[in-house]
């Protein structure tokens, strides 16, 4: 839209580099071209600005194969206005000289005039076409025939427009069809995703029961180790007790020689001092049986002095006694 301001009855205008400005003063052409920048009266002045700019339309229209199936077609499409003289004498491009807005709608034109033909060659094309093909191919071609259409349109060259490009974004079937359409590959997806499923579990399965086996195998390593173990145990304690009884028999050996010979150099120490004694006692009797009975009497009461101390009490018997006062009463001790 043009910039159009007030001074003093005059009007200026300054347009842009995109947009294509023509004016007209009592008929006459005073100015044409894009950006230009003017001033110019109101009453007097005719103007029209055209974009020479790329424009995208958007483009969404209902089709039918030939198997009798309903697409949606989403299509956008570039064009510009290659010559602004003759669009602006074809198409309303007229612009308020107060607020540079324009009178009419002329870019709503040129997208119905744009739309109603690429539907027409879209319709032609997949009319031809059964939907599985549309489907697959269906986007390259419509794409191919719209961009053929436009550009043989007469009446788009005879209006100044020049059609850039192309683009089909979606050619799309109904939403219970389209269901209809995924439903086998869903299915052979899901199929695949099943058995990769199936086969992670197998892997699964068959690692932990790898893995179960080596616990087993080590259990069983273990326990046998363990029966070693002990059975070793075992025999150390064997082993071990049969050395402790063999050290017990010969410490037992040992104290037991040990006892006899203590018992024999007793028993001989025993019978060398019974033997002393007897000799001694044997001798001793020797020696006193040369010795008359007044000595005898009186080593024995030397004896009796001797133990006096240890003697409780003495009975003397009345022929003792009188013997003893018969000896005394002797005179110069008579012996009988």
């Amino acid at each position: 839209m043009a910039d159009i301001t007030r001074r003093f009855g005059w009007r200026h205008l300054r347009s842009t580099p995109t947009a294509h400005v023509r004016h007209h003063r009592r008929g006459q052409l005073v100015h044409d071209g894009p950006g230009l920048s003017f001033w110019f009266r109101a009453l007097s002045a005719a103007l029209c600005e055209v974009p020479v700019d790329d424009r995208e339309l958007a483009m969404a229209f209902h089709a039918r194969t030939s198997d009798f199936q309903d697409v949606t077609v989403q299509a956008t499409v570039t064009y510009r206005i290659s010559d602004p003289a003759t669009a602006a004498a074809r198409l309303d491009f007229s612009i308020d000289p107060d607020t540079g807005i324009w009178r009419s709608a002329p870019l709503e034109q040129i997208s119905t005039l744009l739309t109603e033909t690429a539907q027409q060659h879209a319709l032609d094309v997949l009319a031809r076409t059964p939907l599985a093909a549309a489907l697959v191919d269906g986007v390259a071609s419509v794409r191919e025939r719209i961009g053929q259409g436009l550009g043989a349109e007469p009446r788009l060259e005879a209006t100044g427009i020049a059609v850039v490009a192309v683009r089909v974004v979606a050619l799309r079937p109904e939403p219970e069809v389209e269901r209809a359409l995924r439903t086998p590959a869903r299915e052979q997806i899901q199929q695949e995703a099943d058995r990769a499923t199936y086969e992670r579990r197998a892997v699964a399965v068959e690692r932990e029961r790898a893995i179960a086996e080596n616990e087993l195998a080590s259990r069983i390593e273990l326990a046998r180790r363990e029966e070693q173990l002990v059975e070793q145990r075992g025999t150390n304690a064997r082993r071990e007790a049969e050395e402790n009884a063999a050290a017990d028999a010969v410490r037992a050996e040992a104290e037991a020689a040990r006892a006899v010979r203590l018992a024999t150099a007793e028993a001989e120490a025993a019978r060398e001092v019974g033997e002393a004694r007897a000799q001694a006692q044997a001798a001793w009797l020797r020696v006193h049986a040369d010795v008359d009975a007044a000595t005898l009497h009186a080593l024995t009461a030397t004896r009796l002095a001797e133990n006096l101390p240890r003697i409780d009490s003495l009975t003397v018997s009345p022929d003792v006694l009188t013997g003893l006062l018969a000896k005394l009463g002797r005179p110069g001790g008579e012996q009988a």
